[in-house]
Order: C-alpha cells, then sequence, then structure tokens
C-alpha cells in the first residue's frame, strides 16, 4: 500500500521533494484563485507547498495520510497539519484554492471520482482546484506505491458527475533530478456553472 512507502521513507521523499521549485506552477494556481483566501493543501507531504504559500501571504490548512510526514511538515511549516486521509478530511472553512499536487495519483481508479466530489465540497464558489497525476492513461505500481495516472480524457471521466471540470490543463517534465523524462498531467479544475 502506498501509504507504507511514506511512512518507511519519510525523511528520503522530504530530502527528494522539499527543495523542487514548484514557482512556476503557484503562479498558475494563485492566478486562477477568485481572491487572495485560505488555501487547503490535500496530501501536503513534507509540507513545500505549504510553506511556500503561507510566506506568499496566503492562510493554509493541510493534511496527510502518513503520520510522519504530518510531523516534518509541521517543521516545515510551523502550522498545525492534520492527520487525515482525502475522504475523512472534514473542516468548516471554505477554500478559494485546494492544491492537490501529486498527491491525488495514490487514489485507486475506483475512489477517485467520490475523492474529487468530497474535496470538491470543500471550495468556495468560483473556487479551483489544482491537481497532478503522472501522464499515462494506465495504473501503474512502483516500490510497493500504487500509482493511478491521468490523460486529460482520463481526468474528464474522473470528474463526471462531481459537479467540477477541467478549467485549463497542461503537460510539465518532472523537477525531480534524474526523472526529467517523466511527464505529468497539470489541471485547474473549478465547480461547474450551474
Amino acid at each position: 500500500m502506498s501509504l507504507n512507502f511514506y511512512e518507511d521513507n519519510a525523511e528520503q521523499f522530504a530530502a527528494n521533494t522539499l527543495n523542487l521549485d514548484m514557482s512556476a506552477v503557484y503562479e498558475r494556481f494563485l492566478a486562477a484563485l477568485p481572491e487572495v483566501g485560505a488555501i487547503l493543501d490535500a496530501g501536503c507531504g513534507a509540507g513545500r507547498d505549504v510553506a511556500a504559500f503561507l510566506k506568499l501571504g496566503y492562510p493554509v490548512e493541510a493534511f496527510d495520510a502518513s503520520a510522519k510526514l504530518v510531523a516534518i511538515a509541521h517543521k516545515t511549516s510551523a502550522i498545525d497539519i492534520q492527520h487525515s486521509t482525502f475522504l475523512a478530511f472534514e473542516s468548516e472553512q471554505r477554500f478559494a484554492g485546494i492544491w492537490a499536487c501529486a498527491s491525488l495519483l495514490h487514489v485507486p481508479a475506483a475512489q477517485m471520482s467520490g475523492t474529487l466530489r468530497h474535496l470538491g465540497q470543500f471550495l468556495q464558489p468560483h473556487g479551483v482546484m489544482y491537481v497532478s497525476f503522472k501522464y499515462s492513461d494506465e495504473d501503474t505500481q512502483r516500490d510497493g506505491r500504487h500509482f493511478t495516472n491521468c490523460t486529460e480524457q482520463r481526468l474528464e471521466g474522473f470528474l463526471k458527475g462531481t459537479g467540477l471540470s477541467i478549467n485549463t490543463s497542461w503537460i510539465s517534465n518532472d523537477q525531480r533530478p534524474g526523472r526529467t523524462e517523466e511527464q505529468w498531467l497539470n489541471a485547474l479544475i473549478m465547480a461547474q456553472s450551474k
């Protein structure tokens, strides 16, 4: 199971991801927000993006399913991080943006639509959710982790019946050293207009 990998490798994962430059993606995401409002980091990992959004002046809530990554994210960001899975997450807050960077890809395909629908209820009107997946239409397993991969068409399929739709999407290369040949699907998704 993917969670066991992160519990067993939390420090190495943090070392591999904490210093990646995500500023170009932040700019696209933040420019799409309806206002300078609160952000939810859903599956925050080691807390890199939590710290970045806080530094930019945004109020942030965050959660992760790995207890060890929650502890690292707390140290990285100096805010409380919830220990929660996607479907167990609850908040009274409604967010201008939800940031799910390389996190939803561990949700099995059969649970993806329900997970997206659950997260979508925490968006403000006109709020934006950023998601990223490895670019493929086939699921893969690596190092004891499950990856639900996406193309634009597959993501559209997952969004059917969720009340969300793709606003814009783009392909990017992996930022990690030695991984630049790996491609990612990035998308900004929003509540469908009534």
